[in-house]
């Protein structure tokens, strides 16, 4: 008793002084009173959280071998504390005791043995799983590159110790008699009988011997967790509760400084945060991300930067920023006036600027952060709910806005937002154009929305601007008319969404443009929008709310999909193609808009779908997201090769979308492809309205005509 109480009280005291000096590293970083708040308005959701993504192991299920392996030694965490209460019991009053009430139900003993032998087996899986994805074996296509592997081994090692001690002293428990529960504990009793040969006293010294191992490896086994990836044991839980809420992905936060929003007009970069340009700057809601990362992988064996080659890969992201917090922490805990007196290695860390190359010891390298596409496949796959994007949009706020440090040929797509509201820089006067080539009128906004005008429909500046794109646009126009749909459109007034400078990190200009539009809107009575760009679209439903534009906006396909469900759309034209779909990210997993842009598929005569292997949830980025269109892709495969590449698996005629971006980048692969003899002449990239209406009107495909 005096040897196990000694070893709970220096481990317990090793535990309170690591979680507090915990603490203290996360409550250095910025406010993040929204999260509380949040946390606190929704209840419901926080409890529905924790039973469907902490017990339910929702996201870790969706890979169904490696999730159902980690829920069984999840809950072997869970169920086994009582075999702790046990063998504490045991510690202070007799090896005789038992749980009072339900210390002698089969049922308990059963699931307690139950679940240790599941989490053996368990522990079986993920050997072989490391084994087979070594990082050795298969370098950047294993998911566990980058990964502390020998810390991994460890916690599986000290897994299979908490297993085998608790048959011992439970299997040595049945021997002597002092055993609670019958046969339910199948186990147990299965190992009493094998030791049972030895006779009475040795059990009895084996009973003792394994109690008190038992404890000492779950206390030695606390001390690790506490200091290793494995912390997510304890923090998950707590990253679950306080993630942001939107639906899907939705929009990027706003910026922050002291926990309140910036305000432009009377913002001071010496005094206020201007995105994050150091590890204090994050929040603690950003220390608690870092901390519960599991160095899974998901993230990285789902990024299209990293899949292409590139330096970017949201695990080691997460992963850097983590060790930089740590290894600043005595600088961050310290005292202003006892700073210059801490160890050099300290100072050193204290001084690597957070962004920076190699030769200036930055934490994240600058490829690192302009690799990324926005898609948000990392934060989809992330089992703890992690927000890799939100903390890449607000490293490269600070680049931008305070280091005016960031890809040379962005710099052009952000003057010309400034100064023509689009990122192309053309005249205002040329978003109208493609009016003219219908052959019936649209109207267009002057002053106010007509009364009996519906919907406004949102062109977007592809839509307006981009041969391919308007072509789009004219289908979605005809066919809104053909259903009787009242629609009108901005022309001139309208602006570019502001997304792409959002992306980019230039948050000013993302406001500048919101609020011009969002008056223009206000201004017009715009009430419902409907919008052919995802990027418009996610931006307008849930970024612009954040600045006081509120508006009910749907994706053309969702628009089209009901009218053709409701009868206003009857397509009877067969188009005898076969047809693979690719998901935009900000209308996907941005948004969970899957179904609709295939029901309209689906309601096509004669079209054959045949999906990527890649599609959905894990659907493969086309590579302009980001801001990344206005940015050249100098390292690795291109994304949209990639992407292409895997339609072409599919022996399509045709590959169909719902983004202007994905589109362009598509259609430039493709071209690609043609000219190298690697595609048929006829392939053809097109956005699923233009199918709906070349089957509405009987027209034929734009390749048989040519």
């Amino acid at each position: 008793m005096i040897i196990g109480l000694a070893a709970t009280v220096v481990a317990l005291a090793l535990a309170g002084r690591r979680v507090r000096f915990l603490y203290r590293v996360a409550m250095s970083g910025q406010p993040a009173p929204d999260r509380l708040a949040s946390a606190k308005d929704n209840v419901g959701d926080e409890v529905k959280g924790q039973v469907v993504e902490v017990l339910g192991q929702r996201k870790l299920l969706k890979w169904t071998v490696p999730g159902l392996a980690h829920f069984f030694v999840m809950w072997a965490f869970i169920i086994l504390i009582t075999v702790y209460i046990e063998a504490y019991g045991a510690l202070l009053t007799g090896l005789d005791f038992h749980i009072p009430v339900v210390g002698e139900w089969d049922a308990l003993g059963f699931l307690q043995d139950f679940i240790a032998v599941a989490a053996f087996l368990g522990l079986v899986v993920f050997s072989v799983i490391r084994l087979k994805n070594s990082p050795k074996r298969l370098d950047r296509k294993s998911r566990f590159k980058g990964s502390h592997l020998g810390g991994a081994w460890l916690v599986l090692f000290m897994i299979f110790n908490v297993v085998w001690t608790m048959f011992l002293f439970r299997g040595a428990g049945v021997a002597t008699g002092n055993f609670p529960y019958g046969n339910g504990a199948f186990m147990s009793h299965l190992v009493g009988s094998a030791l049972k040969p030895a006779g009475h006293d040795v059990n009895e010294a084996l009973e003792s011997v394994g109690l008190l191992l038992h404890i000492g490896v779950m206390l030695i086994f606390l001390i690790i967790v506490l200091n290793s990836k494995h912390l997510h044991i304890f923090l998950a839980p707590l990253n679950v509760m306080f993630k942001r809420r939107p639906d899907a992905l939705g929009p990027v936060p706003p910026m922050m400084s002291d926990g309140k929003p910036i305000d432009f007009e009377e913002a001071d970069p010496d005094e206020d945060t201007f995105g994050r340009g150091k590890i204090e700057d994050f929040t603690w809601k950003g220390f608690l991300d870092f901390a519960s990362c599991t160095e899974c992988g998901r993230c990285q064996s789902q990024c299209p930067a990293w899949n292409t080659g590139k330096p970017l890969s949201p695990k080691t992201l997460i992963m850097d920023l983590r060790d930089h917090a740590l290894a600043k922490a005595p600088y961050l805990l310290a005292a202003e006036d006892e700073r210059d007196n801490l160890p050099e290695d300290v100072l050193k860390e204290a001084g690597r600027p957070l962004v920076g190359d190699a030769e200036s010891m930055g934490v994240i390298d600058p490829d690192v952060l302009w690799s990324c596409t926005n898609c948000g496949a990392c934060v989809e796959q992330c089992p703890v709910d992690i927000e890799h994007i939100d903390h890449i949009v607000d490293m490269r706020r600070y680049q931008v806005m305070i280091e005016s440090s960031f890809p040379s040929e962005a710099g052009v797509m952000l003057k010309n937002l400034e100064n023509k509201g689009n990122p192309w820089g053309m005249s205002e006067m040329k978003r109208a154009e493609w009016i003219e080539e219908l052959n019936f009128e649209v109207p267009m906004v002057e002053d106010k929305l007509p009364e009996d005008t519906e919907y406004l429909f949102w062109v977007g500046c592809a839509g307006a601007l981009e041969d391919r794109a308007k072509k789009t646009t004219k289908a979605v126009a005809e066919l809104l008319h053909i259903a009787g749909v009242k629609f009108a459109v901005l022309g001139p007034m309208e602006a570019c969404s502001g997304d792409p400078a959002r992306r980019l990190g230039m948050e000013f200009i993302f406001q500048m443009l919101a609020q011009q539009n969002i008056e223009t809107l206000n201004d017009a009575g715009v009430k419902k929008i409907v919008a052919t760009c995802p990027h418009c679209f996610n931006t307008l439903s849930n970024e612009y709310p954040q600045l006081g534009g509120t508006y009910e906006v749907v994706h053309h396909t969702q628009l089209l999909s009901h009218l053709v469900e409701t009868g206003k759309l009857t397509p009877v034209t067969p188009v005898e193609e076969k047809i693979t779909y690719h998901d935009p990210c900000f209308l996907g997993r941005h948004n969970k808009v899957y179904s609709q842009p295939r029901d309209i598929m689906a309601k096509v005569p004669g079209v054959q779908t045949q999906e990527m292997h890649r599609c959905k949830e894990r659907g493969f980025c086309c590579g302009a997201g980001g801001a990344r269109m206005w940015m050249e892709e100098r390292i690795g495969k291109r994304i949209n090769t990639e992407r292409v590449d895997e339609a072409l698996e599919t022996d399509p005629d045709t590959v169909s979308t719902a983004c202007p971006f994905c589109l362009v980048m598509l259609g430039d692969a493709i071209n690609e492809k043609k000219s190298a003899g690697d595609a048929k002449d006829s392939l053809e990239v097109v956005d699923v309205s233009q199918l709906l209406i070349r089957s509405i009107k009987g027209e034929p495909a734009p390749a048989a005509t040519e």
